[in-house]
């Protein structure tokens, strides 16, 4: 999930990668008979302890991950206070989708690389170093790119600089899931999806909530300087500076004293093998049904996903006050997929799913009435209106888990474990970017279903010229009608329909299949 939303993404997305690992995990943790009675050293039985350098530096490799991610996120609240249109607000939405495409190229990351240096390590430093880079420029072009109150911003070139941010990110995700699995030990790398867990999660924290926090003056002169100050605590290009530094310092640390380990499973990959593999799983029928479930599954929560939060912050809801809800959920949305786990296990997990689907259709349709809810509080917010977004919040959470948890659960029961992770890998990829694309397609709608009004004159202001002559004469362009509301009715009414008319049939097909059905033909 992303914006209720972007308060969540953190956990969201190191969820969304774990299960790929933990499958791969599961076949590490799983050595042939013979290599039972004959184990190396770093096979034996030290406990975590004896590893704890390499979990460090593992969780601290994440929080570096993270960082990219939550500082995209949070240039999506600045961009909301600075009244850019929806359909802007859609296209800078793209910067998420690499995550959702790392699939494309990561038998690439996985067979090239220069055997002297390491087989991770040939992507991780030249891909931080080249993040570090992009941090620079970008915090050296800011005042161009996202100018002053007093002009609009230059959204298509952010667009460009975080979808390659996190392009790049996507691509240290991939080297640092393999190399956790040859820097520690057998009896350990059970620990890796933790380190995802609580990296990913620190790292977002970091980029998207503190810095929020940190560049606000309004937080600042609440909650840290004693006489109001004109800025907060940092600007955002000193914070990119300084992030891009650690980026740069880390990377050389890494290049210099961490000798990555050859094992015997690092056997040179066929790119053109990896990628047939691909094919042949996306072809087969089953997976080619299980494509349009994933594809269309998520439409009817496009737009209480991808713009709830913004509208808050439409409503006069400070972003950093926003942002900072996310802490008490931070446990829950750790907690709950193992909780949720124990409901999905056995050979129908996808009916959690269709159970959890309408009460969550029906949360589009509550959050929409907190929206409106919320501009009623004429921009002061006491303690129980907080008290009540946190609840809420938290019982979305809770179906956005379940629907998650359940497809995981069925990705996992009928992968072919011949196919390594290539499989699970693609399920997840469907996963990712039916959920993308639906938030999207429906910011990019809000403005055409949305009416605004010069309150002088009465002219439509359905454009940055017409708004413009609005305020030359004095007037202010105000939104006469809503697209979000209806956009809200008509999203959920499509999804009640994708349900009864072809979800709950095609889950239940889906769950008849036995196993060789999912298999790969050789």
């Amino acid at each position: 999930m992303t914006t209720f939303s972007n308060l969540s993404k953190a956990s969201d997305m190191a969820f969304l990668r774990r299960p790929n690992r933990e499958m791969e995990i599961e076949q590490a943790l799983m050595p042939d008979e013979e290599e039972e009675h004959e184990r190396t050293p770093r096979e034996g039985s030290a406990g975590w302890r004896s590893e704890w350098r390499s979990i460090a530096l593992l969780v601290f490799l994440y929080v570096l991950q993270g960082i990219p991610l939550g500082m995209g996120s949070a240039f999506i609240m600045f961009l909301q206070n600075r009244k850019i249109s929806y359909a802007q607000q859609a296209l800078f939405s793209m910067v998420t989708w690499p995550f959702s495409m790392k699939v494309l190229w990561a038998p690439i990351v996985d067979s090239l690389h220069l055997r002297s240096f390491g087989r991770r390590k040939s992507w991780l430093v030249p891909v931080q170093y080249m993040i570090g880079t992009f941090l620079i420029v970008l915090s050296t072009r800011l005042d161009i790119w996202f100018s002053d109150e007093h002009s609009a911003p230059d959204v298509q070139t952010l667009t460009k600089v975080f979808f390659a941010l996190n392009f790049l990110a996507a691509t240290q995700d991939i080297a640092v899931d393999g190399w956790a699995l040859t820097m520690l030990s057998r009896r350990n790398v059970g620990h890796a999806s933790t380190c995802n867990t609580v990296g990913q999660t620190a790292g977002y924290f970091l980029g998207h909530v503190v810095f929020l926090a940190l560049e606000s003056k309004d937080f600042a002169n609440t909650y840290i300087y004693s006489t109001p100050q004109p800025t907060g605590l940092v600007t955002m290009s000193g914070y990119l500076r300084f992030w891009a530094y650690v980026f740069f310092i880390a990377t050389t640390l890494v290049a210099i004293f961490k000798r990555e380990q050859e094992t015997q499973d690092d056997e040179d990959m066929d790119i053109e093998e990896s990628y047939r593999f691909t094919f042949r799983i996306f072809f087969l029928p089953p997976v080619m049904l299980l494509s349009a479930f994933l594809m269309t599954a998520k439409i009817g929560f496009g737009i209480a996903d991808g713009a709830t939060a913004l509208k808050l912050i439409e409503a006069g809801v400070q972003k950093e006050n926003l942002a900072l809800l996310s802490i008490p959920m931070v446990p829950l949305q750790i907690a709950l997929p193992f909780f949720i786990s124990r409901h999905v296990a056995g050979d129908r997990p996808l009916d959690v799913f269709i159970k959890a689907y309408p009460l969550r259709l029906v949360f589009g349709l509550i959050l929409a009435a907190v929206v409106q809810w919320t501009h009623s509080f004429l921009g002061y917010f006491p303690l129980y209106y907080y008290v009540v977004i946190v609840a809420i919040y938290a019982c979305h959470q809770v179906l956005v888990n379940a629907c998650f948890v359940s497809l995981m659960a069925f990705f996992a029961r009928i992968s072919d474990p011949s196919m390594g992770g290539t499989y699970m890998t693609l399920l997840n990829t469907l996963s990712n970017f039916g959920g993308n694309w639906p938030m999207t397609f429906s910011m990019w709608l809000l403005d055409f279903m949305s009416t605004r009004e010069c309150s002088l004159t009465g002219v439509r202001c359905n454009s940055e010229s017409a708004e413009k002559e609005c305020l030359k004469t004095g007037g202010a362009c105000e939104t006469v009608i809503d697209g979000f509301y209806i956009e809200s009715m008509i999203f959920v009414i499509i999804g009640f329909v994708w349900l009864y008319g072809f979800g709950k049939q095609a889950a239940q097909k889906l769950q008849r299949l036995s196993p060789s059905d999912w298999a790969v033909p050789r």
